[in-house]
């Protein structure tokens, strides 16, 4: 298929279940919180970036390749899927395991979250589930590395399984991003570093990309901006073929060859309308992809990109806040920016 005949997105890897619950306050070990009340959603970069993607745009192509379990929380996210007009035909149901599922607390009071995942069929998803002879996307976004135990280790003759589906997708003609998890600095570092030369792009946050580049970009939930900019250029280049883009709460850096980095402040949303941060990441990417696959300037990806982290932080759920992008650029207008 001729690239120039490729549109909208296919997405791989993690779909889960969240159950979401919100708590008094995280407490420490041995303490105690109240618990205010639980949902279930989605969850995971395959679904989350696929249904933001689709309440940013109604009209996008969305594609999907993933494995869930064939049990109720499995036939929760096909019904997921086939409402919001996803081609799911590449999700495959295996009776194997059952399907990821997440525990994700959120604080009332810092609405910070933490999540305790069950890997379930994730831990059984490889490169063999992933075929795109027949994916008319121009864009993969792949996620996420170090949850997925037989991704995470070597496949044949390559690093690790994300390899192998990176180099997969590019030899089908479809450019290729990836999604990071908190999964540790070790582990990022060696499971991420053997993509880069794979990556037509990167979307990560703060303590992500000091991790990939060994270098302190955060400390306290304090990003460094200077050194996050000095990382994302290291990580450049390491391989990446165009573009890589660091985000934090305050601020957003992207990065190309040869040209001077982008730096763009994030949102100034009313504290009264946050509701949690669960999933402002992917909405963030979704909003930065959104943009580079229309070939709208790096500065102007970057607003849309935190318009719609911002609209997710509305939410306690991962997706359904964002709104159309026209929308959502509006409402961070009359927020302002961050200078």
């Amino acid at each position: 298929m001729a690239a120039s005949d490729r549109r909208g997105f296919v997405t791989g890897g993690t779909w889960c279940v969240d159950f979401n619950k919100i708590v008094s306050h995280w407490p420490r070990e041995d303490g105690l919180a109240e618990y205010l009340g639980e949902e279930r959603a989605n969850g995971g970069s395959g679904s989350n970036f696929a249904l933001d993607m689709r309440q940013l745009d109604p009209a996008m192509p969305l594609e999907t390749i993933a494995l869930i379990g064939d049990d109720d929380d499995g036939r929760f996210l096909l019904d997921l899927a086939d409402k919001a007009g996803i081609d799911r035909s590449r999700m495959q149901v295996t009776a194997a395991a059952r399907t990821h599922y997440t525990d994700a607390f959120v604080s009332e009071q810092s609405h910070r979250r933490t999540h305790i995942y069950f890997r379930g069929t994730s831990a059984l998803l490889s490169p063999d589930h992933f075929d795109f002879s027949t994916v008319r996307a121009r864009i993969l976004h792949l996620g996420l590395p170090g949850v997925h135990r037989v991704m995470d280790q070597p496949w044949g003759s390559d690093a690790n399984g994300w390899v192998s589906v990176l180099r997969k997708a590019r030899a089908a003609g479809i450019e290729t991003n990836m999604e990071l998890a908190s999964v540790g600095a070790d582990a990022i570092r060696r499971i991420v570093t053997p993509c880069l030369p794979h990556l037509d792009t990167l979307v990560v946050n703060d303590v992500e990309i000091g991790a990939i580049s060994g270098l302190a970009t955060s400390s306290e939930g304090v990003t460094d901006i200077a050194a996050a900019t000095r990382a994302a250029q290291i990580v450049l280049g390491m391989g990446v073929r165009h573009l890589v883009v660091v985000h934090s709460p305050v601020i957003a850096i992207a990065v190309t060859h040869g040209k001077t980095p982008v730096l763009q402040g994030s949102t100034l949303i009313p504290a009264q309308l946050i509701a949690s941060a669960n999933g402002a990441g992917d909405a963030f990417a979704a909003g930065m992809m959104f943009g580079w696959h229309e070939g709208w300037e790096v500065g102007r990806c970057l607003k849309l990109a935190h318009a719609s982290a911002a609209c997710s932080l509305r939410g306690l759920a991962t997706t359904g806040t964002i709104e159309p992008w026209q929308d959502c650029l509006a409402l961070a207008e009359s927020w302002g920016w961050r200078g």
